[in-house]
């Protein structure tokens, strides 16, 4: 039998800047990563002031995670030491693995308009952490979509729906990573291992979670019950049409040490990085 998961919990974010002072909301906070494991970082940005993004995020460096940028409008360009650039437009995805260590720049190619996206931090295991970086654009017309009953649409970004891969498969988190479209009064279920943990990111309308029907309205992220029983999540649109990121992935259950924009296991790891980059060996 198909039990839903609930919500366990409602996070509303942290207004924040970051870079050279883009405005955005920080989600997944740092006091979130043990329980979101493998995740540690979820940021939204949306503004169509220029003031709050033209800045942008000049160089900077990464050890021993993924970052992973979804760009629902607005376009932004990468630079990267290891010698990748890519644009990234409307729809589509950036995924990038700094691993031993990588120097970037994301730096936006407009100067008016709506800049609306998010940037997710995924962990990598500490067999992991010193592997040579790698970088992945996929634009909007590479990722699948898939259309299911009373019109609900399902951008799969990463892992799988049903028999469909997703633009993109990670070993070790497995992470899952959809963008849901949900007409109103419509619903959505979806089979998610048990021993995942998993989120919901609303930013547009409201929905409700499982068999208690507690809702989550836009600008909240939805931390979902675990147990051995939930193997699914279930989700109905409230009275409006509803956008949501649902996100889940096999935690590492290692230990977390963040300083900046390094992560690794133990302190020691964290300033040998630091020493790393000061050294010029990124």
């Amino acid at each position: 039998m198909a039990f839903s998961r609930e919500l366990e919990r409602i996070v509303h974010g942290v207004p924040t800047s970051d870079g050279a002072g883009v405005k955005l909301l920080r989600v997944l906070t740092q006091d979130l990563q043990r329980r979101l494991d493998p995740f540690l970082m979820l940021d939204y940005f949306h503004s169509d002031n220029p003031d709050d993004y033209l800045a942008g995020f000049p160089d900077h460096p990464h050890r021993g995670f993924e970052t992973v940028t979804y760009m629902l409008a607005g376009r932004m360009r990468h630079r990267d030491n290891a010698g990748h650039e890519g644009l990234l437009g409307p729809g589509g995805v950036q995924w990038m693995t700094a691993g031993r260590g990588i120097v970037h720049s994301e730096l936006p190619e407009q100067e008016n308009g709506l800049m609306q996206g998010f940037q997710l931090w995924v962990n990598l295991p500490g067999k992991n952490k010193l592997a040579a970086p790698w970088y992945r654009d996929i634009p909007s017309d590479e990722i699948p979509v898939l259309t299911r009953a009373e019109g609900v649409t399902i951008k799969l970004i990463a892992g799988r729906l049903d028999e469909q891969a997703g633009a993109i498969e990670r070993p070790d988190t497995e992470p899952l990573y959809l963008d849901v479209s949900l007409p109103a009064g419509s619903t959505f279920a979806h089979a998610l291992p048990a021993h995942f943990n998993a989120f919901i990111y609303v930013y547009a309308g409201e929905v409700q979670i499982g068999e208690l029907a507690r809702q989550v309205s836009a600008t909240q992220m939805g931390i979902l019950t675990t147990s051995p029983q939930a193997n699914q999540i279930s989700l109905r649109a409230g009275d409006r049409p509803a956008r949501l990121l649902l996100i889940a992935g096999q935690p590492l259950r290692e230990p977390i040490v963040q300083w900046g924009p390094f992560v690794m296991n133990t302190q020691e790891e964290v300033m040998q990085a630091v020493a790393d980059f000061r050294g010029g060996k990124f």
